[in-house]
């Protein structure tokens, strides 16, 4: 076997390991990564952590070596960008989403009304990436995609700290895309993230 073909499971173990300490809490925001540290923990060599750091700094979850701590402005950054890609997407989703698309998002709302913290985070993670999917775009798709972690963390704290309206606002959404009216359901995704940010920064 091949050093290449060796070191492929230890790097993606590495990246899991270390992405979902940073999800979870356990490396805090403002956390300085040392590779030697982290290596000897998980029982690799560096060359693995490397990678896996490398991956980590590409989706914006380490900057500089530590773990990410965003100001207000890379929120609004970060925002702006969901805001007008999302927005699109629901436009997108009112005309061609399926019965089996919409069925899936029902399922989300409904799940979220009664289902614990978990499931509300991962239902509403199927929510928005189904939207965004709808867009049919690659690029767009791709954009989202890489910046899942660093969402993660928003909707995290958005869902942990209860904030007001989010799930009806989501229903208010998957009314308007199953009615067909994409001017509506891009307003209310809009709408929807804008208050996420709001939120967020006056968590901060």
């Amino acid at each position: 076997m091949t050093e290449k073909k060796r070191s492929r499971p230890a790097y993606h173990q590495s990246y899991e390991v270390i992405r979902d300490w940073i999800l979870n809490g356990v490396l805090s925001a403002g956390t300085k990564i040392v590779e030697e540290k982290i290596a000897a923990e998980l029982g690799v060599s560096r060359t693995p952590v490397r990678e896996s750091i490398r991956k980590l700094e590409n989706e914006g979850l380490i900057v500089n070596k530590r773990v990410v701590k965003p100001s207000e402005k890379d929120l609004r950054n970060l925002f702006q960008v969901r805001i007008l890609l999302e927005g699109y997407s629901a436009r997108c989703a009112a005309s061609f989403l399926g019965e089996d698309e919409l069925h899936s998002l029902y399922e989300c709302v409904e799940i979220a009304r009664k289902g614990t913290r978990d499931e509300i985070m991962n239902v509403n993670e199927r929510f928005h990436e189904i939207i965004v999917t709808a867009s049919n775009n690659p690029v767009m798709i791709d954009i989202i995609d890489r910046m899942q972690s660093i969402i993660y963390l928003f909707r995290k704290t958005a869902v942990f700290s209860n904030r007001p309206h989010l799930i009806d606002e989501h229903e208010q959404i998957y009314q308007a895309i199953k009615a067909g009216d994409g001017e509506k359901a891009e307003i209310l995704m809009k709408n929807h993230l804008q208050a996420d940010l709001d939120f967020c920064l006056h968590l901060m």
